[in-house]
């Protein structure tokens, strides 16, 4: 018997999910998505056809908070001087004379190993270090973002059991993204078009971005069984005054506060962790969301389905409470929503 409390043993944070929910393509359209609405105070359900409908659940002076940072294309391909294949994924956006962690995968890979990806581009192993990872140093003759861009992969989750294609190249991006810098995109954004925001705003709902740049660790399983041990990757955040300043007035006034994405609502809730207000920074957060933790900014969540045993999962059952998520998830698989990152959409309020 295990003296881990339920709500704290990993397994709580498990569920069968048939492999055919897995969205392996988009929506045909990004707001054709499927819309499932959670009401925390009675755990009641709403199902929408549309995540369009989504419009109905805001009011004027509210704050839509989206995640403005851009999937780079961080997936390359290499060759060894022997001829052999490697491949790499860029876990951090590589800056000019500076190694970079990276995954590889590809047969006798050591230290000093050089690599070359194409014309332009060439790599040296510096370090090989746990789980998969090295340190890898990139040279371009050109501008090493530019040739990035040029040569790279976009670098679709595991669980999409296909090689990317064209339609790839925009889809897995939400419209708004501006800042390189995500190796995983953040997916709830994936359901808004500009006509839609544009609506809101006409609507008088105050658009705001904040940009925290997702590490390929979202996807990794929570692997201690009692979460509270579980450690985060760190991530880059960056929020500025003005949008701290414009959320903390909302809250003063009791405008509610929507956070598109997971990535989102754990950037303005680490920056209202000293003050409980939120404040500007441009800092790493590692903040590790779990049951019992306080929520101090955001009123609503709009999130996509997540992997069971996942930080993800463990954080929306922190935010809706872990009987109304298992509810919402049992409900969901039985009227076959589509899962994970290409998936439909849930709003939690």
């Amino acid at each position: 018997m295990s003296d881990i409390p339920p709500l704290y043993n990993l397994e709580t944070y498990d569920y069968e999910l048939p492999p055919e929910l897995i969205a392996q393509y988009p929506s045909r359209e990004r707001t054709e998505s499927r819309l499932l609405v959670l009401k925390r105070k009675d755990g009641s359900l709403i199902h929408h056809q549309k995540f369009s409908a989504i419009e109905a659940y805001f009011r004027p002076g509210d704050v839509l908070a989206v995640n403005d940072s851009r999937v780079f294309p961080a997936r390359l391909y290499g060759q060894k001087p022997t001829g052999g294949t490697v491949e790499i994924l860029l876990l951090r956006l590589p800056q000019e004379g500076q190694p970079v962690p990276a995954l590889y995968r590809g047969k006798r890979i050591r230290e000093g190993l050089e690599l070359s990806f194409g014309g332009k581009l060439r790599g040296k192993i510096l370090k090989i270090l746990e789980g998969g990872k090295a340190l890898i140093l990139l040279e371009s003759s050109g501008s090493l973002l530019k040739t990035i861009q040029e040569i790279g992969h976009v670098p679709l989750p595991p669980y999409i059991k296909r090689s990317p294609e064209i339609e790839d190249l925009f889809r897995y991006q939400t419209v708004y993204a501006q800042k390189p810098g995500s190796v995983a995109a953040p997916t709830a954004g994936f359901h808004f078009t500009e006509e839609l925001l544009k609506k809101l705003q006409k609507k008088g709902i105050i658009i705001l971005a904040i940009t925290l740049h997702v590490g390929y660790g979202t996807f990794a399983p929570v692997k201690t069984k009692d979460i509270r041990k579980h450690q985060l990757h760190e991530e880059y955040v960056e929020i500025s005054p003005e949008v701290a300043k414009e959320i903390n007035r909302a809250k003063e006034e009791g405008r509610a506060v929507f956070a598109v994405g997971t990535t989102t609502l754990r950037a303005l809730e680490f920056a209202a962790q000293q003050e409980g207000k939120v404040k500007a920074l441009a800092a790493w957060c590692d903040l590790y969301i779990y049951p019992g933790f306080r929520f101090q900014v955001v009123d609503h969540l709009i999130t996509n389905f997540h992997l069971p045993k996942s930080s993800l999962y463990i954080l929306v059952a922190a935010f809706a409470g872990l009987e109304n998520i298992k509810r919402a998830y049992t409900e969901a698989i039985k009227r076959r929503y589509r899962f994970f990152s290409y998936g439909d959409a849930m709003l939690i309020l």
